[in-house]
């Protein structure tokens, strides 16, 4: 897998930006990990309190049979491979399956492909991959017409969820 050869942009104020297909992982208390525009595609967002890990995944397509390919050099692109190596980015820094928060957001209703809404079978996806390995999604702010964007504390866990700039969650 492709795991060591995500690339993020780290800005000066600690802020970890997360595109499309990529996820982060920080255990550093003053660290922001960031994604935005989540149209159609979900943030997977974890924390473990006690270890203080942190950690977003931005999905993009629930299912990596439709690209094999990509999700060998991206699995992040992925709900099925992407969820599976952010939780063991998670566990090599301390984080520990049962104490995980988890949140999902995005899923927004702004694709139609073929006459399936991709935002919705992303959340489908993902929480099917959750449920499957025995993760609780405590948290969820999806479906919607709307792009949103995603700010997660590396320290204290809080997700805030913005569209067009104003704060929705």
């Amino acid at each position: 897998m492709a795991e060591a050869a995500m690339q993020l942009n780290r800005t000066a104020d600690q802020r970890m930006v997360v595109g499309i297909g990529e996820f982060a992982v920080a255990s550093t208390p003053d660290c922001m990990i960031v994604t935005h525009a989540l149209g159609s595609c979900v943030a997977v967002c974890i924390w473990d309190p006690v270890a203080g890990v942190a950690g977003l995944l931005h999905i993009l397509l629930p299912d990596s049979r439709i690209n094999p390919e990509r999700a060998a050099q991206q699995p992040g692109a992925f709900a099925d491979t992407g969820i599976p190596v952010l939780f063991r980015s998670a566990y090599a820094q301390g984080a520990v399956k049962s104490r995980c928060k988890v949140q999902l957001i995005g899923g927004a209703e702004v694709t139609i492909t073929g006459g399936q809404a991709i935002g919705k079978r992303n959340v489908l996806a993902a929480r099917a991959m959750l449920w499957q390995n025995g993760v609780k999604v405590e948290r969820e702010v999806t479906g919607g017409a709307a792009a949103r964007s995603v700010w997660l504390s590396a320290e204290t866990g809080e997700v805030q969820v913005t569209t067009a700039g104003v704060r929705v969650a």
